[in-house]
């Protein structure tokens, strides 16, 4: 194929040429002032996918690392309010021991009263405890309801109303914090369980050997959902509430025939029938349509309670001079009290030098990702540079160049 030769030629080529050089200096000096050699996926397609997914997991380390920070912070102020409460508990324990050694008269106990009195409303105050972000630390999903309720009323050897119950309105509902790829940490603290000194048992006195279940539902037991098929009957219920990793384990009476429920360790029991569902109600165990932990039927009979049963046990006995609960069961929940406060604090500090393994480990992970990143996008400075000069030069002799040759036309070429 010829080309036609004629005047505008060396402008059109010329110019085609000073472009592409124009081109070439226009994104190596956009490089060197953004530091990146990728500035558009066309640059480099393979690098810049590497790139992207490069990003996106640090961004999601980021994230990481502010949650496993945030829950590390409750983790510590969990474990200040509960060694808080192990020193209540303890005081209170020194009292009832001191108090039950029979050389106090009644009246020197009813002093003592006031003292464990106080120590029960420190105890209280514990429970209800803030955090910095306004979160109640023992509510468990209920971040911002207050989990304990006192109910006052008169004390017999009391000259005003004291308080006789402390009531939990918090859940057991479990809430997880994502702290690296599909790696969950829990973040709430059920205070029904933090806060309570005994197994908790329950006994029904309905018959249940004739019990079959008429369809398919489930039934929750202390937070846990069990699914239950048509035809199921109590021993089948049991079997599936003992395998079903709820810290309870289910029985059959020997003389009510009644499903009996024990706690595995000191905790509140929450149970539940599934919308719809009247299992738990039919078995005598719960009333239906009633809000946990205090829906249980009439029949039940209850035993094992909470530090601040026994705080109250401490000083009613200390109000009516019976020395012999004080050095017998009230001291006996006492230490069960105290071996379960120290078991949810080595809970929590497990879980608090967890959280500081995971965040030296995104850190390190951190550092790793960055510097691939870097790798695949960054600019070489060095480099950069270099061409830069070298574009340059080859610009200016193009310039210079072309001033000559413009000076020609084709009519210089036909003389």
């Amino acid at each position: 194929m010829m080309k036609r030769i004629s005047t505008n030629i060396q402008h059109t080529d010329s110019n085609f040429s000073m472009r592409n050089q124009e081109s070439r200096l226009h994104n190596l000096n956009n490089q060197i002032q953004s530091q990146r050699r990728i500035n558009q996926l066309r640059d480099d397609p393979v690098s810049a996918g590497h790139s992207v997914r490069y990003k996106s997991y640090l961004a999601r380390l980021e994230r990481f690392e502010k949650n496993t920070k945030t829950l590390r912070d409750q983790y510590m102020s969990a474990e200040t309010y509960m060694n808080n409460s192990l020193q209540v508990v303890q005081r209170l324990r020194e009292l009832s021991v001191q108090g039950a050694n029979g050389t106090y008269t009644p009246d020197d106990l009813k002093d003592m009263a006031a003292e464990a009195d106080e120590l029960l409303k420190e105890l209280v105050q514990n429970g209800n405890a803030v955090n910095s972000d306004g979160v109640r630390v023992f509510s468990g999903t209920k971040s911002f309801t207050e989990p304990f309720e006192t109910v006052m009323g008169d004390v017999d050897g009391a000259g005003s109303a004291l308080i006789t119950q402390v009531r939990y309105n918090g859940t057991v509902d479990s809430k997880e914090v994502e702290t690296d790829e599909l790696s969950f940490m829990r973040a709430d603290q059920a205070g029904n369980r933090v806060f309570w000194a005994e197994r908790q048992i329950l006994i029904s006195e309905t018959d249940a050997r004739n019990f079959v279940i008429k369809e398919d539902t489930s039934i929750e037991v202390d937070g846990v959902e069990i699914p239950l098929i048509a035809g199921d009957n109590v021993y089948a219920i049991m079997s599936k509430i003992n395998d079903s990793g709820a810290a309870v384990k289910a029985s059959l009476d020997p003389i009510t025939s009644g499903l009996n429920l024990t706690t595995t360790d000191a905790r509140q029991l929450w149970l539940r029938d599934a919308e719809g569902s009247t299992v738990l109600s039919e078995l005598g165990l719960i009333k239906a349509e009633q809000r946990p932990p205090y829906n249980l039927a009439n029949s039940v009979r209850v035993s094992g309670g909470s530090l601040f049963d026994a705080a109250i046990a401490v000083r009613d006995a200390f109000l009516s001079g019976d020395q012999e609960a004080l050095g017998g069961k009230v001291l006996g929940i006492l230490d069960e009290g105290i071996h379960n406060l120290t078991t949810r604090m080595a809970e929590t500090g497990s879980k608090y030098a967890r959280a500081e393994v995971i965040l030296a480990r995104i850190d390190t992970q951190t550092l790793n990702v960055t510097a691939a990143e870097s790798r695949e996008a960054d600019l070489d400075i060095t480099k950069a540079i270099t061409d830069l000069k070298m574009f340059e030069h080859t610009h200016q002799a193009s310039l210079s160049v072309l001033g000559r040759l413009y000076r020609d036309s084709l009519l210089n070429y036909l003389r």
